[in-house]
């Protein structure tokens, strides 16, 4: 499968024409986790976005400390870091491979090397945040 059609499948990149999802497709990598590798650590930067290609990785709050939770398991076609691309806070959770594990990685640099190149982009990912935004309102009752 091309790396723009693996793209495709993401929520946030949902709405971007082929076109653009090739330009944000030439930005990734692909990395190779082992099991129990900690792929990004709460607390940190938020520095990019992953998509897992193949394996399982868990969500943990305060894996480094006497009471970790896991608050999600996820497998190939699940992402996690994509709204670090947007704002580069810090990482809420951390995220562990719970066996080998392959991801596509779009670092934020390169993600906001396009925007700036493209900012059709960014306009395209808009009504998705925004749907997304309305719907942690509902989930909330707010």
């Amino acid at each position: 499968m091309k790396i723009e059609d693996t793209l495709s499948q993401v929520p946030l990149f949902s709405e971007l024409s082929r076109t653009d999802l090739k330009r944000l497709g030439r930005g990734t990598v692909t990395r190779q986790f082992p099991r129990g590798h900690v792929i990004v650590r709460e607390g940190d930067q938020a520095l990019g976005f992953f998509l897992i290609l193949s394996g399982r990785a868990e969500v943990v709050k305060r894996a480094d400390g006497p009471n970790p939770r896991v608050l999600s398991t996820l497998g190939a076609g699940d992402f996690f870091g994509e709204m670090g691309l947007l704002d580069g806070y810090l990482r809420s959770a951390s995220v562990r491979a719970s066996v080998d594990t392959e991801c596509l990685v779009l670092s934020r640099w390169d993600f906001l090397a396009e925007v700036r190149t493209s900012p059709f982009i960014a306009v395209q990912m808009l009504p998705v945040l925004s749907r997304r935004l309305r719907e942690a309102d509902s989930w909330l009752g707010t």
